[in-house]
């Protein structure tokens, strides 16, 4: 029976409850991603983040990805939550949680889950530093980002 879940909200997350949502019996693994808040980001002190999304879309396009993992992946559930609004250094900003029969594919499944997320789901991030602020979309590069300066 599959229970895989996708979900935004404003809400702090907790990751262990998130996890425990896609464990079935008959898996043998659970591999979950915790993406969280870092302090710096290219040798920048980051103050805080804030996430936007295109609620509608970004929902659509994660209940996509979940279908593909099932399709391409060996697995059983999936679970993702991503967080919006203001978050602070050291906050979770988005759980993944991938249970299968066995380990090797819950860890592909996570890996892939997380870099087609940041390529296609319409979810942005604006870093906050001393001294300004910058737009990152998905994994954009360094070069592709919009800085605003103080």
């Amino acid at each position: 029976m599959k229970t895989s879940f996708f979900e935004l909200t404003t809400e702090s997350l907790n990751v262990g409850a998130i996890a425990r949502r896609v464990v079935p019996a008959g898996c043998g693994a659970t591999v979950t991603l915790d993406g969280y808040v870092r302090q710096f980001t290219k040798g920048r002190e980051t103050l805080y983040l804030v996430y936007e999304a295109y609620e509608p879309m970004a929902l659509r396009e994660m209940e996509k990805l979940i279908e593909q993992a099932h399709v391409q992946f060996e697995i059983s559930n999936v679970g993702i939550v991503h967080r919006l609004g203001k978050l602070k250094i050291g906050e979770t900003s988005i759980v993944i949680s991938v249970s299968a029969p066995h380990r090797r594919a819950a860890f592909e499944t996570c890996e892939w889950l997380i870099k087609e997320l940041k390529r296609t789901v319409p979810i942005w991030k604006k870093e906050f530093y001393a001294d300004g602020e910058v737009w990152v979309e998905g994994d954009a590069s360094r070069d592709s980002q919009i800085t605003f300066n103080d």
